[in-house]
């Protein structure tokens, strides 16, 4: 017994499921397809995966899906080796407003807001140590200076003869002053007074800024005995961590309400030169910046539940930032204490009573309720009594008025 084996190609496979139909073709797609089986394989008798019917054509299986819809695709749609792109219009996507629907247009997306603008400083002010030695050279020229200034004296014999005998010196040689002892009194006399009058002391939590001629020379934070140029000019700075407690400043509340607020600030010194030659007055400034900064953060009313810590630190941010250029480090700023004003203070204060005074009486409402809740369940449960609808509302009514008189008696 032989079996006979066919040998299928690919190219003319049946499919398993349904397919598209073929169109009709033209002469060219006839045979350019006939060339590669394809035309073979769309139009036998297996086109749609079942038997051949009646005369040789294909006998579509039932739909699956009553509502099924089948589109005809051409043949030269799905096989075409290099499709062109189709450009496709795209409009632009703009929402507008429709007209009779009362749709409002949308706003445009607001700029970005510039920050406020710092004051600035000339960069080349910056503070910087200045050039001094210590107190032992002042107080040695200065003793030199004297003790040339007395051996003058006694060169040219002009000396009084107490000093002579005080200091136990013979006696002078010299006729009187010459030009020769007028320089040398001038030389011993320059020394003195440069050496005695160059001399300073330094304090802890004191800087001083020197200057010659109006020209920025240096700070000295040193504490103790040193010499400085007598020619430079001094001022002294504060740089210890400094407190300052305001007079009451007007204010204003989230919802507009005036207020006066006393503010405590924490500050001290960091750059003298900027302190004292960037700007006329730093103190001045300072308490200037706190009431700008006051003006624009809404501070918490007398009684409130957060207190004044977020205004405290958004006051101590922007002063801070306010401050820093002009050489100043502010470390806290505060309220102390907030009051309304004067030409609100009585409307406040009555309606700041009605408000308690209403939280009292809920409070007290809530309370005699589950009093009585409490009572009428426990007399129910316990089977103490039997009441119908009409007396239950008699028993609430007589309970919620003996709790409430209760409640309103003095104590």
């Amino acid at each position: 017994m032989s079996t006979t084996t066919s040998h299928t190609p690919e190219s003319e496979e049946q499919p398993d499921g349904p397919t598209a139909t073929a169109a009709p073709l033209g002469p060219g797609v006839s045979a350019g397809l006939a060339g590669s089986g394809v035309s073979a394989g769309l139009a036998g008798p297996g086109a749609y995966g079942g038997p051949a019917g009646p005369g040789g054509t294909a006998v579509r299986p039932g739909r699956l899906i009553q509502n099924e819809v089948t589109t005809e695709i051409p043949v030269h749609l799905l096989f075409r080796d290099e499709p062109e792109p189709v450009p496709v219009p795209l409009k632009p996507a703009v929402v507008g407003r429709r007209q009779g629907t009362g749709e409002q247009p949308r706003l445009t997306r607001p700029a970005p807001s510039r920050g406020r603008a710092l004051p600035q400083i000339d960069p080349e002010l910056v503070e910087r140590p200045a050039g001094v030695l210590p107190g032992v050279a002042g107080v040695l020229a200065g003793t030199a200076g004297f003790v040339g200034c007395l051996a003058t004296s006694w060169w040219a014999g002009v000396l009084p003869p107490l000093a002579m005998e005080s200091l136990r010196l013979p006696a002078g040689t010299g006729a009187g002053l010459g030009p020769a002892h007028w320089a040398a009194f001038a030389g011993a006399g320059a020394l003195g007074l440069t050496g005695f009058g160059g001399l300073a002391r330094g304090r802890t939590g004191q800087a001083r800024l020197l200057g010659l001629f109006g020209r920025y020379r240096g700070t000295v934070r040193r504490t103790g005995l040193m010499w400085v140029n007598p020619l430079l000019r001094r001022r002294r700075v504060d740089v210890r961590l400094r407190h300052w407690r305001s007079e009451a400043i007007p204010a204003a509340d989230a919802s507009g309400v005036p207020l006066r607020v006393v503010m405590l600030v924490v500050w001290r010194v960091r750059d003298t030169a900027r302190a004292v030659l960037g700007i006329e007055d730093h103190e001045t400034y300072l308490r200037e910046c706190v009431e700008a900064a006051l003006a624009r953060v809404p501070v918490e009313p007398p009684g409130g539940t957060r207190g004044g810590a977020a205004a405290g630190e958004t006051l101590t941010r922007l002063v801070a930032a306010d401050a820093g250029p002009i050489g100043l480090e502010v470390f806290s700023v505060q309220p102390v204490r907030v009051e309304y004003a004067p030409e609100v203070a009585a409307a406040m204060h009555k309606r700041r009573i009605a408000a308690l005074d209403a939280r009292q009486r809920s409070s007290m409402l809530n309370s005699v309720v589950d009093s009585v809740e409490d009572t009428v369940t426990r007399l129910t449960m316990r089977g103490l009594v039997e009441l119908d609808d009409y007396e239950r509302k008699v028993l609430v009514r007589d309970l919620t008025v003996a709790f409430c008189s209760g409640r309103g008696e003095p104590v």
